[in-house]
């Protein structure tokens, strides 16, 4: 595997970086960083898959080893991550839509549905 350079947090990762499997093969490149910015929590990646197709699949957190400037790192094999699931496919995630939510966290999690399932 080439060099990826430093260590960063998931807040500056950039889009178009390399996704590689634990058993470091190239799955794919980062779409964009997933977290719940008033919990400060990461959440997962989204990424396009290896094929340059425009099929993006979502990598949970913990599947997520580590990320580097040019380079995030899994810790589930190729084939695993063959079986990911696209963004907002996860039942606990489509049981909940931003209409289901009241008060004024619902523009910010309005912004974040569309972000997971693609829409924006």
């Amino acid at each position: 595997m080439e060099d990826l350079g430093e260590r960063i947090s998931y807040l500056v990762l950039k889009a178009g970086v390399a996704v590689f499997s634990a058993d470091e093969e190239q799955v794919g490149s980062v779409v964009r960083a997933m977290w719940v910015p008033e919990k400060d929590v990461f959440d997962g990646i989204v990424i396009h898959t290896a094929a340059g197709s425009h099929d993006r699949r979502f990598v949970d957190a913990p599947e997520v080893g580590e990320i580097f400037e040019r380079g995030v790192i899994l810790r589930i094999s190729a084939a695993e991550a063959a079986q990911l699931p696209k963004p907002g496919e996860n039942p606990a995630a489509l049981s909940v839509g931003p209409d289901d939510l009241v008060g004024s966290s619902r523009g910010r999690f309005r912004r974040a549905w569309d972000a997971l399932t693609g829409k924006r």
